[in-house]
C-alpha cells in the first residue's frame, strides 16, 4: 500500500490565512498528512488552536518549542516531509526566502529543508506588481521553488487585481499535481468530455445528461502525470482543470472539427464525450411555434470521431468509453472490435452519469479487467496507469 504523502504547511501573516483552514481540511480528506507551522504574525489572523483541530497535530510557532525532543524543530519537522507549502506567502516572507534569512522557525525550516518548497503568494496588487517583488519571485523560480498563483480578483483591501492567494480547491489541485509521478512526461493527450447539444431551433436542442466529470478528471490526472493535455469539452459546467489546454465545442460537428484540427502529433486519444449520434437535418431559423399535436424532426447521423481517428494509417493510442444500460461487457466488446480500439472502458450508464463515482471494466487484447466502484478521479488514475502499461 502506498504511503500517504506528508506536507508541512507554513502559514505567514496575511489575511488570506483564513483560506488555509479549508485547505487543511481538503488535504486531510485527500489522505495527505499535514503538519502546520505558523509565524507569530500568522497567529494574529488565525489561531493555532483552529489549525491543530483541523490537522489533528500540534502546531509549531516558536524556535524553542519543547514539543520536539531534540530541541531542533527546524531540522526535525522537515525530515519526514515530502514537501513544504507556504500558504499564504507574504511579500516579506518571499524576501526572507530569497536572501536565506532564518530569524524564526518557519524561515529556518525552509532554509534547512531537504524537500521541495512550494509557495502560494498573497498580497495587495501594488505589492505584487512592485519591481522588487517581481525580481524576488523570478529568482525563486530560478531556485526551483514552485510558485502557485497568485490569482486575480477582489482583495481584502477593496481593490481588484493580481495578488490574491488561490482558493483551497485550486491549491489542493496544485499539491496533488506536485505529488503525482510524471509517467506521461513528454506525452501528448487529446481528450473529449461532456455532452453535445444539437440545435433544433434558436432556443431548443437535443442533448444528454453527461456532466463531463469523467473526462475532466482524466484531463486533470493526465496533466498531473506530466502529459501535455488538450481537452475538447462539450456542454459542461465544471471548472477548467489546471495546466490543461481547453477548447469548447458544443455540437457534435464542432467537436469533430476541433478534434481533427488538434489530433496531429497526439500520442493518445481518449474519447469520453457523450457525442450525439444524430442531429436535426435542418435547424429552424426562428423558434418553432406550438401548433400541431405532433412534431416530426428529421435526423441525420453524425460522424463517428473515435472510429475515424482509430482507423487512420498511423493512429494515436485510441481509448473509447462504452456507457450501456444493458449487456454492458458484450456491447462494449463489440464496439471495441468494430472501431478497432486498443482499449475500451465499459460502464453502466445509469450508475455513472452525473455521479462523482464510477464502476468500470477495462477491455483490451488481454481480456477484461474489472474494478470496484470508486471516485472518478481514482478511475482516471487506474485507466491512465493501465494505458501506460500497455504503451
Amino acid at each position: 500500500m502506498q504511503k500517504n504523502k506528508s506536507l508541512v504547511l507554513g502559514i505567514t501573516g496575511g489575511i488570506a490565512a483564513y483560506k488555509t483552514a479549508e485547505l487543511v481540511r481538503l488535504l486531510i480528506k485527500s489522505n495527505i498528512d499535514v503538519q502546520v507551522v505558523m509565524t507569530e504574525s500568522a497567529t494574529k489572523f488565525i489561531t493555532p488552536m483552529t489549525m491543530q483541530a483541523l490537522s489533528g497535530k500540534p502546531v509549531f510557532v516558536g524556535m524553542w518549542d519543547e514539543g520536539i525532543d531534540n530541541g531542533m524543530p527546524h531540522i526535525e519537522l522537515s525530515r519526514h516531509a515530502d514537501a513544504i507549502l507556504i500558504a499564504p506567502c507574504t511579500a516579506e516572507f518571499v524576501a526572507k526566502l530569497l536572501h536565506g534569512r532564518a530569524d524564526d522557525l518557519l524561515s529556518t525550516l525552509c532554509l534547512a529543508r531537504d524537500c521541495p518548497l512550494l509557495v502560494a503568494p498573497a498580497m495587495n496588487k501594488q505589492m505584487w506588481g512592485n519591481p522588487a517583488t517581481q525580481r524576488n519571485f523570478t529568482q525563486l523560480a530560478a531556485d526551483n521553488i514552485s510558485i502557485f498563483g497568485p490569482g486575480n480578483g477582489e482583495q481584502a483591501c477593496g481593490e481588484t487585481g493580481d495578488g490574491r492567494m488561490l482558493g483551497a480547491t485550486e491549491l489542493l489541485a496544485y499539491v496533488q499535481a506536485h505529488f503525482t509521478p510524471k509517467i506521461f512526461a513528454n506525452k501528448k493527450l487529446l481528450i473529449t468530455a461532456g455532452a453535445t447539444l444539437e440545435m433544433i431551433d434558436p432556443v431548443r436542442g437535443i442533448t444528454n445528461l453527461s456532466s463531463g466529470k469523467m473526462g475532466y478528471a482524466l484531463a486533470q490526472v493526465a496533466a498531473d502525470m506530466g502529459a501535455k493535455v488538450t481537452l475538447v469539452s462539450g456542454v459542461s459546467h465544471l471548472s477548467a482543470p489546471i495546466n490543461v489546454t481547453i477548447k469548447h465545442a458544443s455540437s457534435a460537428e464542432m467537436m469533430y472539427n476541433t478534434v481533427m484540427d488538434n489530433i496531429a502529433d497526439q500520442d493518445i486519444f481518449i474519447g469520453v464525450a457523450a457525442v450525439s449520434d444524430y442531429a436535426p437535418n435542418e435547424v429552424a431559423n426562428q423558434k418553432i411555434k406550438k401548433s400541431a399535436e405532433s412534431l416530426t424532426i428529421q435526423l441525420k447521423r453524425n460522424k463517428d470521431i473515435l472510429a475515424e481517428i482509430a482507423n487512420r494509417p498511423n493512429p494515436p493510442f485510441c481509448v473509447g468509453f462504452a456507457a450501456e444500460s444493458e449487456n454492458v461487457i458484450e456491447y462494449a466488446t463489440q464496439k471495441r472490435i468494430a472501431k478497432k480500439l486498443a482499449l475500451i472502458v465499459a460502464n453502466e450508464v445509469i450508475s455513472a452519469i452525473g455521479s462523482d463515482e464510477n464502476q468500470v471494466t477495462l477491455i483490451d487484447d488481454n481480456g477484461n479487467h474489472s474494478f470496484q466502484r470508486t471516485s472518478k478521479v481514482n478511475v482516471a488514475t487506474i485507466l491512465l496507469e493501465h494505458i501506460n502499461k500497455l504503451l
